[in-house]
Order: C-alpha cells, then structure tokens, then sequence
C-alpha cells in the first residue's frame, strides 16, 4: 500500500513545561499520521512552540517565527507568547495561526487546516509508543502534573499566560509515569508552575492506580512514583511546610534527595515586594531540618538580584543567606522588566550596571560555595546515570544533577557501559562545576 506522506517541522522553545506541550501536540500528530521532519524544506507546515517569559525569550521566538516563514513559508505558532497575538501578528503578519499554551486541539486543528490528515493513514501499522512522542533521550523524561499557578508574583507573568492551578488527577499521571518506565525510562523529572501545590485545587481528591488509593498531593504522588524503582526528581517545589513530608522519602531512598526551590531573595521586604512565600531565617532554619533527616540532600535554586528597591544592605543580606545556606547549585537573574508583570510599576529601579555588579559579585560568592561542595565529593562512591558514552570517556550525572541545568560527571573506562545505565563511580577530582570519576 503506498501512502501520502504529510510533513510536518517543529520548533520547541523554553521550559520543561512547554517541552511536555510539544511531545503531546507531537503525540497527537503521529496518531493521525503524519511524519514529523527535522528540516524546513521537507516540511509541509512549521509548528513554533514559543516562549514569552521573559523580553531574551520573546525575541527569540520571534525570530525563530521569521526563520521560519524565510525557510519555509507555512508557520503555525503556539506556546506562552501565544497569549499575545497581536504582537507576533504585527512583527509576523503572515503567520497562519496563533494560539496560546497548551492548546493542543487548536494547534492539531490548525494542522489540518494547512495539511488534512492522511486519509491512507493505517493506525494499526503506523504505531505511536504507548508513552507517546518524547522530545527527550529514551532513559529520562519530565513527567508534568499540574499547569497553571496560583501565586501572583510580581516578577511573573505565568499566570495570565498559563492560568491558575489545574491539577491532574493523580491516576492519570501515575498511568503515564507507569507507561514512560515500560518504555525505558530510568529518571522521571516531576515539573509543575509549583509543584508543593499540587492537588490543592482538586481538594486533594484521592485517586486510583493499580487498584491502590493515592491521595493528590506531593507526598502520597511521590510515595507513588517510589513504588515504579526509577530515579524521581522534583523540581519547582515551593518552600511550604508540608514539603518536610518528603524529606523521609528522600532519606529512605525512595525518590532523589534533590529539591529545586527558587528561593529568589533573602531579604523579607523585598520577598513581600515581590510576593512570595517564607522569610529567609524561617528558610535557613528549615533546611538545616531537612540536612539533618536527609544529610545527601542537594538544594538548586535560583534568585534575582537587581530587584526594583534593593538596596545595598538587601543585596549583602543575600549573600550571606548564601553563606549560610551552603546551596549546591544556583542560577541567578538580573531583574529583567517584562511587560505586564506588576514589579514595572514599583519605585526606585535599580540601574543595569548596579544590576550587573550585583549579579558579578552574587555568582563569584556562589561559585565559591558550589566548588567547596563538589571538592567535598572527591573520593566518595556515588551512583550515577550515563548519558552519553564514546570511546574514550562516558558523561552522566549523579543524584546531584538535573539535565541540562547542572553539572556532569566524566567518567574514564567507560567499557561496557550503556546509555540510561545507573552506575557507581569513585569521584577522582573536581573544577567548579563538574565531577571527574
């Protein structure tokens, strides 16, 4: 039987989270039958996933949306900057749909308006994998349960661009996390907008997997996955208090000792300007608590300095909130002003080259801290997952580090070994940010 092949080009801008939109919308498309291509010319229509976080974020999906519309002429876009069609209509006029995130009907639908399905498409030859298309190598995935938040940050314009809270149920997702380790999944990286608030808006309704009950929160969905014998990683976990209910699960090796907490300052007056949860001495407390149920414990988190008010004596009670707080790993942003988010409209904005002084001496204190705790590691066994493997050498990461944010290990001898297997490895040496083992 020949077939009509309908082509289709993807572009995936952003975060995990619109990573997780691009595989559903991905999914679909190849149920339906379509080939999915990795250039512009053998493309029958361009999909471009944006990303509108930030201004560097918008510009580059714009000119990802102009790539392609030069390369190939048929573009449909989507995602975050989505939200905002008239921008990208009056730099891109000829685009021929714009639809914001997670609107996967409207994109498929899109779709079909430029190439029909295949009308010689045969479901049961042309199989799609029970887990779906995935963006990611076979051995990890994100596994995403929630969209939306409910936090009003004035930093952040998430929530007019995603929503508020809208939890999945929690069967739901134990049924893909399931079907992702069938595959050959050996880490599942759970993402959210906030991933402790997790069943909050479902009243954390109890589910079912397996026949078991599962209450939809953090610790029962986490308990959950612990039963699958894969690596959980959590990350965008928010600083409640109920998050001390997982730090067992981790010191009992059920899930990773690993939380990704974007912490953003120290300061409780400029925490209460940009309206986020905790104070910082309520935080140091509670994550001398946590190191000392789970000592292995890894931090990541991220911060913002620059914010409109901070002042000099603001900015040195963030750095020594670092010194005390001993983080494994940290990024940090230079406070970027992004149209609609309500921190424009705050006093006193600090200069771009105070901004850039400031996040100058930020990174030198925590690459500082961040080395110490690395150098800690030399001589320690410490079980790691292969990434890559060539002749001379093999990559992975330890329990330590997430994908393509944090550090790698370099593994000498690498005979034998395999993508997505989990090894122990003695560490030899450290630099600043990576392990040689």
């Amino acid at each position: 039987m020949t077939t009509t092949s309908k082509k289709v080009g993807f572009i995936s801008l952003g975060c995990p989270k619109a990573l997780v939109d691009s595989e559903r919308i991905l999914t679909q498309l190849r149920i339906e039958g379509y080939d999915i291509v990795p250039s512009y010319e053998n493309a029958d229509v361009v999909v471009v996933n944006t990303c509108g976080f930030i201004d560097s974020a918008k510009r580059e999906s714009l000119e990802a949306i102009g790539e392609a519309l030069r390369e190939n002429g048929r573009v449909i876009v989507t995602g975050c900057m989505g939200k905002n069609a008239d921008e990208i209509r009056s730099v891109h006029p000829s685009v021929l749909s714009v639809t914001g995130p997670h609107a996967y009907e409207e994109v498929v639908s899109a779709v079909h308006d430029v190439i029909p399905p295949p009308t010689d498409h045969d479901p049961f030859i042309d199989l799609v994998p029970p887990q779906g298309i995935k963006l990611t190598p076979r051995h990890y995935a994100y596994l995403k349960i929630s969209e939306g938040c409910n936090h009003r940050c004035t930093f952040c314009i998430i929530p007019s661009l995603r929503g508020d809270l809208v939890s999945r149920p929690v069967g739901d997702v134990m049924e893909e996390a399931e079907r992702l380790v069938n595959a050959g999944v050996r880490e599942l990286l759970v993402i959210s907008q906030d991933t402790s608030a997790y069943g909050v808006d479902i009243k954390y309704r109890t589910g079912f997997w397996n026949g078991s009950p599962i209450k939809a929160n953090m610790q029962g969905l986490c308990e959950a996955l612990a039963h699958l014998g894969v690596w959980v990683r959590l990350h965008y976990v928010y600083p409640y208090p109920h998050v001390d209910n997982v730090i067992p699960l981790m010191a009992d090796g059920l899930i990773l000792p690993y939380l990704d907490i974007p912490f953003q300052h120290a300061s409780s007056r400029i925490l209460k300007l940009m309206k986020r949860p905790a104070a910082s001495e309520n935080t140091l407390a509670r994550i001398k608590s946590w190191r000392s149920i789970c000592p292995e414990l890894t931090l990541r988190s991220t911060f913002i300095v620059g914010f409109p008010g901070e002042t000099a004596a603001e900015f040195d009670e963030l750095l020594g909130f670092l010194q005390e707080a001993q983080l494994d790993r940290v990024g940090c942003f230079k406070y970027s002003a992004v149209a609609g988010a309500k921190a424009n409209e705050l006093p006193d904005h600090v200069a771009e080259e105070l901004k850039q002084e400031r996040w100058e001496r930020f990174m030198a204190v925590q690459q500082e801290i961040s080395s110490s705790r690395l150098q800690a590691k030399v001589g320690q066994k410490i079980d790691i997952i292969i990434d890559e493997v060539a002749d001379d050498q093999a990559i992975g990461r330890s329990m330590a580090d997430a994908p393509d944010i944090d550090g790698l290990v370099y593994l000498s001898q690498p005979e034998g070994l395999s993508v997505g297997d989990i090894v122990t490895a003695r560490i030899t040496h450290a630099d600043d940010y990576d392990l040689f083992a």
